[in-house]
């Protein structure tokens, strides 16, 4: 594990300063607490920065629009911003939990692999998903555990949290997976 990592004022001022609304700017506070409450119970190493400033940054482009483009228009943000590639990557990737050549040419992005490699990046997309499902409210706000424990029921039962059927395929190989990895 690459040391511990907190959430850094300068970064929550930078992204202020982009632009990012109150809400979309919770929004990433959260993703980035949870996702550095996942990495620290997970059984091998991680780099907490990698997932803390990939959490908090996913959602930059959201400061200029919400379509789908908002992944590389964040990702080309944080490169004038002077973040680091493994989150710029991260930013640009997010969308969909990472997708295909295929999937990217069918919803007009730039044709290339979004795939998601590293354990961080995909973390970061977990943190994502059961952020929303608990804020949301599909479980009580108290209940984080409740989101992991029922995760596969409610991304069969709510298509807006998994869009399509390899999205939700990719979101519950990466639940399986942290989990796992958890309880090694």
């Amino acid at each position: 594990m690459n040391g511990d990592y907190t959430i850094q004022a300068d970064d929550v001022a930078m992204l202020r300063r982009a632009g990012l609304s109150e809400p979309d700017l919770e929004h990433s506070l959260r993703v980035a607490e949870k996702g550095l409450e996942i990495a620290r119970r997970v059984k091998i190493g991680v780099d907490l920065e990698w997932v803390g400033r990939g959490a908090l940054f996913h959602d930059l482009g959201k400061a200029r629009t919400h379509a789908i483009e908002h992944g590389r228009i964040g990702a080309e943000m944080g490169q004038a911003l002077g973040l680091p590639q493994t989150i710029t990557d991260l930013m640009e990737k997010h969308i969909r939990g990472g997708m295909t050549p295929e999937e990217a040419d069918e919803l007009g992005l730039p044709v290339k692999d979004y795939t998601l490699h590293a354990i961080e990046e995909r973390i970061v997309i977990y943190a994502d998903r059961l952020v929303d499902i608990i804020w949301d409210g599909i479980v009580d706000l108290g209940s984080e555990q409740e989101a992991e424990e029922c995760f596969v029921k409610i991304l069969n039962d709510n298509v807006q949290y998994a869009k399509n059927t390899r999205t939700l395929e990719r979101y519950l190989r990466y639940h399986a997976e942290i989990q796992g990895l958890m309880s090694v």
